[in-house]
């Protein structure tokens, strides 16, 4: 089956979700999730977690996708277990393949940013100069070809 997230994930960031909804909200009609649902769990990784500057909210979003998906229940085997990190570190590797880290504070090198609570106003010079619509793009792209080579159950 042929997936095509991308441009949604890309117009829900630019409609003002953060970048882990805007990824994880585009994947809602695979996961099975309500839209409200969808944004609500995702909220708290955006800005690398909470504005943390830790783990880029796509890849959040495109490894909870995953653990969704593919993960292990909660009757596991080890070997289950092993196999779904090994999926994980491979979309993660993907995505270091294209922008080198999947580090957000790394990933915004060069602009100012803080890790304070309060977001960033989504102005039009916000959308000029900050880069993190490539990077939803990058995870929604990866995504839709892992879920393309392997189909879930």
């Amino acid at each position: 089956m042929k997936y095509d997230h991308t441009e949604e994930a890309c117009r829900l960031f630019a409609g003002g979700l953060n970048c882990a909804q805007s990824v994880f909200v585009a994947f809602a009609d695979v996961t099975g999730m309500d839209r409200e649902t969808a944004v609500k769990l995702s909220s708290s990784f955006g800005g690398g977690m909470g504005r943390m500057r830790e783990v880029c909210g796509t890849c959040s979003a495109m490894f909870m996708i995953a653990g969704l998906l593919y993960g292990p229940g909660e009757s596991f085997t080890h070997e289950e277990k092993a196999e779904h990190y090994k999926r994980i570190q491979e979309l993660a590797a993907q995505f270091r393949e294209k922008h080198e880290t999947i580090n957000c504070l790394e990933l915004l090198k060069g602009l100012k940013v803080t890790s304070t609570p309060e977001p960033e106003r989504r102005t039009e010079q916000y959308y000029k100069v900050r880069p993190c619509i490539k990077f939803v793009r990058t995870a929604a792209e990866i995504l839709d070809r892992y879920l393309e080579e392997h189909p879930a159950e």
